[in-house]
């Protein structure tokens, strides 16, 4: 693996953090962390930048001063601007519990800082492999800190509004089939259930098919769609090849575009450790299969292969985005 082109500026970001005299174990471990963009605001800006709808959106550094403005305020992670909106602040948070929670002081220096700022300012909350956007006006005062449920952010989430998610579905019976030529016989063997063959095979053909299981000449991007989802595995057993299928079928749910571009990535170059966000912040295209989602999912749609695109809007529209409720 290459070294990233800010190695400098990364070591020294992890010696100020953990001091010139830490272990140069942990300083290297620390560093690899950085590089592959564990912080979750590298990957929620990928993310946006992705979509489609982001103009522009980079982090703020929170080194803030003089060292007493820290009592006061709270500088968010992010700073956006969309096609729909902005410039917003953005606090990025990633938690696997059912209700986000922030401590009211917290709440307090965040709310704080965009007021002196006159900006929205918004949450980017990522509960497993989900992400939801809402206004931090949404969440509400329990006994002591500000909750919002997972339940309700998906309701109020502003990603489809701001960024440009979408939930899609793909039609069953659409899919990739492979034709695996038996070529020699390796091995046989009995067992309790009948036999067991071992053959060496070839992939003779490739081909797409749409709702109707009729083979279709697709566009490329509407065959990557077919990546981003979890596909049942089928075979077919005849004398001299295997028909091996991968298929949509009618038990799948919806998918979010957001998620499919992890598929994506991973669909293209498995890293040990998942997507390195961080160098696809500096990327002239986040990913070579689909240039852009949404035209993808169109075309998908007038190929046979997509079966619905839901837009989603917020229950509840913000005052600061200029847009008529649903």
């Amino acid at each position: 693996m290459t070294a990233p082109s800010d190695i400098a500026r990364l070591i020294h970001e992890v010696l100020t953090n953990l001091g010139f005299d830490a272990d140069a174990h942990a300083v290297a471990s620390q560093v690899r962390r950085l590089d592959y963009g564990l912080p979750a605001e590298d990957e929620f800006s990928v993310v946006c930048a992705w979509l489609g709808q982001c103009r522009l959106i980079h982090k703020l550094d929170q080194k803030q001063t003089p060292v007493l403005s820290k009592e006061l305020y709270q500088v968010p992670d992010l700073l956006a601007c969309f096609d729909t909106g902005g410039p917003v602040l953005i606090e990025v948070k990633s938690s696997t519990d059912r209700t986000l929670s922030l401590k009211p002081d917290y709440h307090a220096k965040l709310t704080r800082y965009a007021e002196m700022l006159r900006l929205p300012l918004l949450i980017a909350w990522k509960h497993h492999s989900l992400w939801t956007l809402v206004d931090i006006r949404q969440l509400r005062r329990a006994k002591t800190n500000y909750n919002i449920c997972y339940g309700e952010a998906l309701r109020q989430s502003l990603l489809g509004v701001l960024a440009g998610d979408v939930a899609y579905r793909l039609q069953p019976g659409s899919g990739i089939h492979l034709r695996l030529n038996k070529e020699e016989l390796v091995k046989a063997e009995t067992n309790e259930a009948g036999y067991t063959e071992t053959w060496q095979m070839r992939v003779g053909d490739v081909s797409f098919s749409r709702a109707d299981g009729v083979c279709a000449s697709l566009h490329a991007e509407t065959t990557q769609l077919l990546a981003t989802w979890d596909l049942e595995s089928q075979e077919e057993h005849h004398p001299d090849h295997i028909l091996q299928s991968f298929v949509v079928t009618e038990n799948g749910g919806m998918e979010f575009a957001h998620r499919a571009l992890v598929n994506l990535l991973a669909w293209e170059a498995p890293p040990p450790n998942g997507p390195r966000w961080r160098a696809l912040l500096s990327a002239s295209e986040v990913t070579r299969s689909i240039k852009r989602f949404s035209t993808a999912l169109e075309r998908g749609l007038a190929e046979g292969v997509v079966r619905y695109v839901f837009h989603i809007r917020p229950a509840d529209m913000p005052d600061f985005l200029d847009l008529p409720q649903a």
